[in-house]
């Protein structure tokens, strides 16, 4: 079995615990949900629609990064990874061969699962501040992007095939 590194990535309300779960499933590993890393005082933060400064995202970038290399076999996590910069220090964390899932759609599309989640602490305030925060990966960045609109399972099944076949 070969060592897999997945960040499923992208702004509030694409998907990305959903795919992330999803995944970690399909391909038999661990699955950690990025926004349970974040320290109480971020969390706080945004709670009140005050988005994070980088200074504020560092410390959680290392700990999601460190988090899906220790796995034995590596591990599928949740991090929204806007910024280029964001995930250059994931892959210092995780490796170089970490791989990007990408899930990107309309803003009509993400404000209204943002608003319809319950008990979720990220208010759809913050959308708008995420959108512009997002600069999208490019190429040569070990990417898989997927439209947040197409079925999950279909997302999935491309997706693991993709990543099997590297």
């Amino acid at each position: 079995m070969k060592y897999i590194r997945v960040i499923v990535m992208g702004v509030s309300g694409c998907g990305k615990s959903s795919m992330g779960e999803a995944l970690a499933a399909r391909l038999d590993l661990p699955y950690i949900e990025g926004d349970a890393l974040h320290p109480a005082e971020n969390v706080a933060k945004m709670s009140k629609g005050t988005p994070l400064t980088d200074e504020d995202r560092w410390p959680w970038l290392a700990v999601v990064g460190q988090s899906v290399s220790a796995p034995e076999r590596g591990a599928i996590a949740s991090c929204s990874s806007l910024k280029r910069v964001y995930r250059d220090l994931l892959r210092r964390e995780a490796g170089d061969e970490l791989v990007f899932v990408y899930l990107h759609g309309s803003r009509e599309l993400l404000l209204s699962r943002m608003t319809h989640r319950p008990g979720h602490f990220m208010p759809a305030s913050l959308l708008d501040s995420q959108l512009a925060t997002l600069e999208p990966p490019g190429a040569d960045e070990n990417v898989i992007p997927v439209d947040c609109a197409e079925p999950l399972e279909d997302a999935v099944n491309r997706v693991a095939a993709i990543i099997a076949a590297r």
